[in-house]
């Protein structure tokens, strides 16, 4: 009897580990989840973020990392609230500082002015050249770590992709460090074909086809939690249909 009841904890005691790995902690702040890329994509948005495009919380004009510069490109699924993301960052110095949950973001704001982050990403990662990268696909519902100072509620909770779709240049992106918690570099989005951008480590994108560009379907490789993970065949990039 005693055997029995050893194996039950042990086997309950499994099953929690594996919950665990799988879920991540009770509570934990991240609402939205890494994942493999879509099928698809409605849209896409790229920034070229520079240092003299940052401004502190006061609307003030604050440099950032003197020569530093840095590649965000998006691609969105808005029906499925996924955004996959590919960032690329030269000439910063780690640590990487900010009051959200991570140091890299979407924001919404006009150019020139501040505003509420809408999505926290993983921060960039040196790689052995320098160059900080970080890459993969995160699902909705977003959340920030940042809260509403009149309402208490995160800025990302209520937050949807399509919001970008319909007014990429009211959002920026950024990332802060502890030498310039203001930003490092900032850069306003802006869209671009579905499958025509570049990823941030400079590697064009494929071909579904295999024969160059005369069907104009790309996909680009992206790392999603240490994994990489590759398109198949079968994978078609779309725009939206306007109404």
């Amino acid at each position: 009897m005693q055997l029995k009841r050893t194996s039950a904890t042990l086997a309950s005691a499994a099953m929690l580990a594996i919950g665990a790995m799988m879920f991540g902690p009770a509570g934990s702040a991240s609402a939205e989840s890494q994942m493999g890329e879509p099928a698809s994509f409605t849209s896409a948005f790229t920034a070229m973020a520079t240092p003299d495009m940052v401004v502190n919380a006061q609307n003030v004009l604050t440099p950032g990392t003197a020569g530093a510069s840095g590649t965000f490109n998006y691609r969105i699924n808005s029906d499925l609230e996924v955004i996959c993301y590919d960032i690329s960052v030269t000439g910063i110095t780690a640590p990487f500082m900010s009051p959200a949950k991570t140091a890299t973001h979407i924001h919404q704001g006009a150019p020139a002015k501040a505003g509420p982050p809408r999505i926290a990403f993983p921060n960039p990662v040196q790689q052995a050249d320098g160059v900080f990268v970080s890459s993969g696909c995160l699902q909705g519902p977003f959340t920030t770590g940042i809260k509403n100072a009149d309402t208490g509620v995160d800025t990302g909770e209520g937050f949807t992709l399509d919001q970008i779709e319909a007014d990429p240049a009211a959002f920026f992106t950024d990332t802060h460090t502890k030498a310039n918690p203001a930003g490092a570099v900032r850069g306003q989005l802006t869209a671009v074909p579905v499958g025509g951008i570049k990823t941030g480590g400079g590697a064009m994108a494929a071909s579904l086809s295999g024969t160059g560009s005369d069907d104009g379907l790309n996909v680009l490789p992206f790392a999603a939690a240490g994994v990489v993970l590759l398109a198949g065949a079968g994978v078609v990039l779309r725009r939206r249909a306007t109404n």
